[in-house]
């Protein structure tokens, strides 16, 4: 028994960036509850990274509603696109990766994905199993349903060709593989990120070329990281991701993940609220207006955070992590675990700036001179206003950076 159908399409609706088309999905909806069929649900993943943060949490909670409504979703691993490189959003070829690099990136992926995603009721696919077997005719016969006009549609590759930078003809032909792979496996619905609007909507195309009932598309956004803001009303920022360190890993650890969604700004916050949490949107809107009347932006924050350890690491973490929150960030304690860091720096000398950015306690060395100069960083619970401060040779010295979310390491100069 599936719910009716206004009640399935507030939930699939919510958060939704693109719905190619509305009316489909909508009528398809009703003819699998008249027939008791479930529809059939897919999004793709090209496993090049080994780490997913909550920002792909996002599209795979998205996957996890659907089949809370009873419908059957494939996770589709790219694991011959991979190989062959998703030029979407970059200005310059991307490294190519072997299979080995794929497989064991996959491996990892599907672990961490089915702490979103019920197991149970998955299917998974690799689109190795009939790219692999594609023949030369059939692959000529696949770049025939597209033109080099259609491609240049695609913001990266018009301004590629406008900068007379290389376009590969395998990047070419990325788009109309992954779009392959919803001709095979025959989908209702394709799920993906905003970034990847272009490439389902090819494969939304091809499957019509090939006789098929063209998918419909729906895209999720691209989550910004933990330093996002609010501008002329929207949030802004970069998106969420390891190489600009504003991102919350799932996998890590509890009072790490809690401690990092408690640095999202105040009013940022109800943006991964919309995405992420499972409360209801009048629970949502009931915490704006909360807010709007004085209350702590803290609480508010922290009920996301409770919710997302919890769910990635169980209720009685969550606690443990609030509890630990509590404790370090809002009093003057030191956390339980403190990293230790040991620097060898040249001439045996360590200047305060210097350490901390090895510690990774700053992006680089001059922001960690900035804090110190601000007054943002305590040693040995005094605080040091001079970034050229030495550390003691042989000693382990206790480094605390930031006041509203403060980050600790103990720093031992060594060599």
């Amino acid at each position: 028994m599936f719910p009716p159908v206004s009640e399935q399409l507030v939930v699939l609706a919510r958060g939704i960036v693109d719905l190619h088309v509305h009316a489909e999905l909508e009528q398809r909806l009703e003819a699998s509850r008249s027939a008791g069929r479930p529809l059939r649900v897919k999004a793709g993943f090209d496993p090049t990274r080994p780490d997913l943060h909550i920002g792909h949490a996002v599209l795979l909670q998205k996957m996890r509603q659907f089949q809370d409504l009873g419908h059957l979703v494939t996770l589709l691993v790219g694991d011959f696109t991979a190989m062959v490189g998703d030029p979407t959003g970059h200005n310059e070829s991307r490294p190519r990766l072997t299979r080995d690099e794929v497989n064991h990136a996959a491996e990892t992926y599907l672990a961490q994905a089915s702490k979103v995603l019920d197991s149970s009721r998955l299917e998974t696919r690799r689109n190795s199993e009939w790219l692999d077997k594609l023949t030369l005719a059939e692959a000529v016969e696949l770049m025939a349903k597209s033109t080099v006009a259609r491609m240049l549609e695609r913001k990266d590759f018009r301004q590629r060709f406008d900068e007379q930078r290389a376009i590969h003809q395998h990047e070419f032909l990325y788009p109309l593989l992954q779009g392959y792979d919803s001709v095979v496996l025959e989908c209702d619905v394709e799920l993906g990120g905003t970034d990847q609007l272009f490439n389902l909507l090819v494969g939304r195309d091809l499957m019509g070329k090939y006789g098929k009932r063209p998918q419909i598309v729906m895209t999720t956004p691209i989550l910004e990281g933990t330093d996002a803001r609010i501008e002329g009303g929207v949030v802004v920022g970069p998106k969420m991701s390891k190489s600009a360190n504003n991102y919350v890993g799932i996998q890590e650890a509890p009072d790490v993940m809690f401690r990092k969604l408690m640095q999202i700004g105040d009013d940022a916050i109800f943006k991964f609220f919309e995405l992420l949490s499972a409360l209801p949107t009048v629970q949502i809107d009931a915490l704006r207006q909360d807010k709007a009347a004085g209350r702590n932006p803290i609480e508010i924050k922290a009920i996301f955070a409770r919710e997302m350890v919890a769910r990635f690491h169980g209720p009685a973490a969550a606690e443990r992590a609030a509890v630990e929150f509590n404790r370090v960030s809002l009093g003057d304690a030191a956390p339980a675990e403190v990293p230790e860091v040991e620097v060898s720096p040249h001439g045996g000398v360590a200047e305060l700036a210097w350490a901390i950015k090895q510690a990774n306690l700053a992006a680089s060395t001059n922001e960690a001179r900035r804090l110190v100069e601000q007054g943002g960083v305590e040693v040995d619970g005094n605080r040091v206003t001079d970034p050229k401060t030495r550390l003691e040779p042989g000693r382990s010295h206790l480094v605390r950076v930031g006041s509203k979310n403060r980050r600790f390491a103990r720093i031992r100069v060594v060599g």
